[in-house]
């Protein structure tokens, strides 16, 4: 197994660990444990830093890979990979903002965005399962040059 498939194993595996997490820390404020809820909500964000920090040590060291499968399914792939990206970041910037509100203990916005937070979180956690399935398992393909080498034209 070499950087290619590894890294984003192991990215892959920090993302849906971060989606569990976030789901028992939901389970636990039903519950009426907050202590326990606003733990689990930071080992799941924990969690996250470390997939972001891995996607993108790999994006800019080793570089992405390239869509290996047929030809005639390219572009559903492409419009199912924009619409990953976007609800991911989407989902990282109202997860940031629902972190904070927690923090700053206003409880109300909390709640009402982490409703929505966690379902966004859930289902990019689940496409970006979906997309690791397509690139490493089902259809394996080339590799792209690292950022760093597009930039210096190497």
């Amino acid at each position: 197994m070499d950087l290619y498939f590894w890294l984003p194993t192991l990215s892959t595996a920090f993302i849906v660990i971060s989606a569990v997490l976030v789901g028992i820390g939901w389970v636990l404020i039903i519950r009426g444990k907050r202590e326990a809820h606003k733990k689990m909500m930071l080992a799941g964000a924990w969690a996250a830093i470390l997939f972001f920090i891995i996607y993108s040590s790999r994006t800019i060291i080793v570089g992405n890979t390239a869509w290996g499968g047929p030809d005639d399914l390219k572009l559903f792939y492409q419009v199912f990979l924009i619409f990953h990206i976007v609800m991911a970041t989407v989902g990282a910037i109202f997860g940031i903002t629902t972190l904070l509100w927690g923090y700053k203990e206003k409880y109300a916005k909390h709640r009402r965005l982490g409703r929505v937070t966690s379902m966004i979180w859930f289902f990019t956690a689940t496409t970006g399962v979906l997309v690791y399935t397509l690139l490493y398992i089902l259809y394996p393909g080339g590799h792209t040059k690292p950022v760093w080498e597009v930039i210096i034209g190497a």
